[in-house]
């Protein structure tokens, strides 16, 4: 019987380099011979990418309600964990996600207000039981995240997605409802100082992967 892969997810909130460190931690679980599915939420599939666009889109004509988000979020992870995450787990792959239902909390819970009990009854709907073997929060400080997203934007040559238009006091709530989830589980979730230099970040990331990844064996 093939041995059930490891499901690993990055959080946190924008601009903390959650895309950098993904990369950084699928390229150091291939190196250790694991097959690798590298994913994201909302979206990972054609039609959860769909919704992922209706999602980020500032429409302001018709703002979007904040029950119809949290719908869509999970309409989104339904599609990717019935197409993408539970087929590659099954098989024994690792799937490296960047966000999942920890997101949902952190952004509809504490930054709509929706409440958490409502966000479990879905949960638990779409997704049965299944939680990441491992969460890696990037946290820094709320400005020094805004600034580094405007820097990565400018370089881009990209306008600010609906989440990223939000004020200042939702992005503190948001951080707020991440560490109260890594505070809940810690056995789960490790908490990554973003906020330290890129080398010092990759080796508190590296390091916390390859303890979970000795428990593990």
């Amino acid at each position: 019987m093939t041995e059930r892969g490891r499901f690993i997810t990055l959080e946190g909130g924008e601009g903390v380099g959650k895309s950098t460190n993904l990369a950084l931690v699928v390229e150091h679980l291939r190196a250790c011979g694991h097959e690798v599915v590298a994913t994201r939420e909302p979206g990972g599939t054609p039609r959860a990418e769909d919704i992922r666009r209706l999602l980020l889109d500032p429409v302001e004509e018709e703002p979007l309600d904040p029950d119809a988000e949290l719908l869509l979020v999970f309409a989104a992870r339904a599609q990717h964990l019935a197409r993408v995450v539970k087929p590659a787990l099954a098989r024994g792959a690792w799937v490296v996600c960047d966000r999942f239902t920890d997101a949902t909390y952190a952004y509809q819970g504490g930054g709509r207000g929706i409440d958490t009990a409502r966000i479990a009854e879905l949960e638990a709907f779409v997704q049965r039981g299944l939680e990441p073997d491992l969460t890696l929060l990037l946290d820094m400080s709320m400005d020094a995240a805004q600034r580094r997203l405007d820097s990565r934007l400018e370089g881009q040559g990209e306008a600010r997605d609906r989440f990223e238009r939000e004020r200042g006091d939702f992005f503190e709530a948001v951080r707020r409802a991440y560490l109260a989830r890594a505070e809940a589980a810690p056995e789960r979730v490790a908490v990554i100082d973003a906020g330290a230099g890129l080398d010092e970040v990759k080796a508190e990331l590296l390091a916390r992967l390859d303890a979970r990844m000795d428990a593990w064996r």
